[in-house]
């Protein structure tokens, strides 16, 4: 279903630079997928712990392993009940287990507050979320553009942005964050959907259910 917002914020960074211009004519205006209603959000969030440092096709295995160990909703109370060791055996890493563990407890106490954390500005999204362990400032911001729908976030930390820059300009290196950072000024308040013809430009599996 058109998204006109969606299609006003495309055109905007497809006339921001020729490059983006490209890409908007190769893959359409800004499709990041179905909203995730509130109940979803913790499960959106467990699956971008799954993605992280994954290649897409390697994730997208792995989180289909994690999800079926959960019968039914993928709620936080089920989630704690599953083994450590079984999320291990579907795939995750000792790390990735203890972080979806832990955002479970933490939701499931009221730590973190995922029916009322859209209120809050990007920079408190991040804070709220990053107290859990094993949940960083990419993480967050996977949350922030694809639960949330941020049309302003700027992910320079993750390599397939930064690939897929490096790859739509020709370019025989890969940017740094700091150089993308200040690339990305021109496509404000509309760097999400510049993200993502980045991904789009890299052939990266957009992380999210």
């Amino acid at each position: 279903m058109p998204r006109p917002g969606l299609d006003a914020a495309s055109l905007a960074v497809a006339a921001a630079s020729p490059v983006m211009a490209r890409l908007h004519a190769e893959h359409g205006p800004y499709r990041p997928g179905r909203p995730e209603r509130a109940g979803e959000r913790f499960e959106g969030l467990a699956n971008s712990i799954t993605y992280q440092q994954l290649a897409g096709s390697a994730a997208s295995v792995i989180w289909g392993r994690v999800r079926a160990l959960v019968d039914g909703p993928f709620t936080p109370e089920a989630v704690a009940a599953v083994d450590i060791e079984a999320l291990r055996g579907a795939g995750l890493s000792g790390a990735k287990a203890r972080a979806i563990h832990d955002l479970a407890a933490h939701v499931a106490d009221g730590r973190v507050r995922l029916e009322r954390i859209g209120r809050l500005s990007d920079d408190d999204v991040i804070l709220e979320l990053t107290q859990v362990w094993g949940i960083g400032t990419w993480t967050a911001q996977m949350f922030l553009m694809f639960t949330l729908r941020r049309l302003d976030v700027w992910p320079v930390g993750d390599l397939g942005v930064r690939a897929g820059w490096a790859r739509a300009h020709g370019l025989t290196e890969v940017p740094g964050p700091a150089e993308l950072e200040e690339l990305g000024e021109v496509f404000r308040p509309y760097r999400s959907v510049a993200a993502w013809y980045c991904w789009r430009a890299a052939d990266t599996k957009v992380p999210t259910i």
